[in-house]
C-alpha cells in the first residue's frame, strides 16, 4: 500500500538554511558587482510593474539591476561607516527604503540619466493610485461588451441594463474625478473602458563612484518627496 503524502516527514531545519544560503549568495553577488562596476545608481520606481521592469533589465543587460531585498542589500553594502564594504557605501544603504533598487553599471551618469528620463510607459491604474484626469461616460449602448457582462458592470456601480440584448448605460456616469484616490471598483471600470492612468517610470536618485568613493544626490528635494509619496501609495495598495 503506497504511503500517504500526509505521512511524509519534512525537515524544518532545511528551510532556514536555504534562505540563509540565498541571502549569503546575494550578498556575495552584490559585493562582486561593487568590485566590478564603476557606478552604483539608486533608483526609485513609480507604479511598479514586473513586466515593465523586465523590459528595463533587458535593455541594460550590460549592467546589473537589483530590486527588492532592501535589508539584504544594506547588509551587503554596510549600514555604518565601520561596516561598509567600500568607502561611502553606507550612504547608499541609507536610501534603500520603499520601492527602490540598485543599478550597477560602467555607463556614465549622463548616459544613465538620459536613458531613464526618456523611459516611461503607461498602464492601467490600480486601487490606491490617484486619478490623473476626470472620466465621464455618456449614456447609450455599450456595444463593446457582451450581454453576459451587464451584471458585472452593474455590480461595479454603473447604471446599466440590457436593451434588446445590448448592454446600455441608462444615464451619464462619472467614473472618477481628477485627484481621486481610486477604489478597486473605479480601477476596474477604468480598465474595462481602456483608460490608462498609471505611468511606470524610473527615477535615478543617487550615484556612487567606485573610483573616488564619492556619493552624489541627483534629484531635487521636491522631486524626491513626490517619489516618496508615490511609493507610500504603492505600499498602501499592496
Amino acid at each position: 500500500m503506497p504511503k500517504s503524502r500526509r505521512d511524509r516527514k519534512v525537515s524544518l531545519t532545511k528551510t532556514p538554511k536555504k534562505g540563509l544560503e540565498a541571502k549569503q549568495a546575494l550578498i556575495a553577488e552584490l559585493r562582486k558587482c561593487a568590485d566590478t562596476y564603476k557606478h552604483i545608481f539608486v533608483f526609485s520606481v513609480a507604479n511598479m510593474r514586473n513586466s515593465k521592469l523586465k523590459d528595463v533589465r533587458n535593455a541594460w543587460k550590460h549592467s546589473r539591476i537589483f530590486f527588492g531585498k532592501n535589508k539584504v542589500m544594506m547588509v551587503a553594502l554596510g549600514k555604518e561607516p565601520s561596516s561598509e564594504y567600500k568607502e561611502n557605501l553606507h550612504q547608499v544603504s541609507k536610501h534603500l527604503r520603499g520601492e527602490v533598487g540598485l543599478l550597477f553599471t560602467n555607463r556614465t551618469k549622463e548616459e544613465v540619466d538620459d536613458w531613464f528620463s526618456k523611459f516611461k510607459e503607461v498602464d492601467f491604474a490600480r486601487a490606491g493610485n490617484k486619478a490623473t484626469y476626470t472620466v465621464r461616460l455618456d449614456a447609450g449602448p455599450l456595444e463593446q461588451f457582451p450581454h453576459s457582462m451587464e451584471p458585472q458592470l452593474r455590480q461595479l456601480g454603473l447604471p446599466t441594463a440590457l436593451k434588446k440584448g445590448v448592454v446600455t448605460l441608462l444615464s451619464d456616469y462619472e467614473v472618477c474625478k481628477e485627484g481621486d484616490i481610486l477604489t478597486p471598483e473605479q480601477a476596474r471600470v477604468l480598465k474595462l473602458f481602456g483608460y490608462e492612468m498609471a505611468e511606470f517610470k524610473v527615477t535615478i536618485k543617487f550615484v556612487w563612484n567606485s573610483e573616488t568613493g564619492e556619493f552624489q544626490k541627483l534629484v531635487g528635494d521636491e522631486e524626491e518627496e513626490e517619489d516618496e509619496e508615490e511609493e507610500d501609495n504603492d505600499i498602501c495598495e499592496d
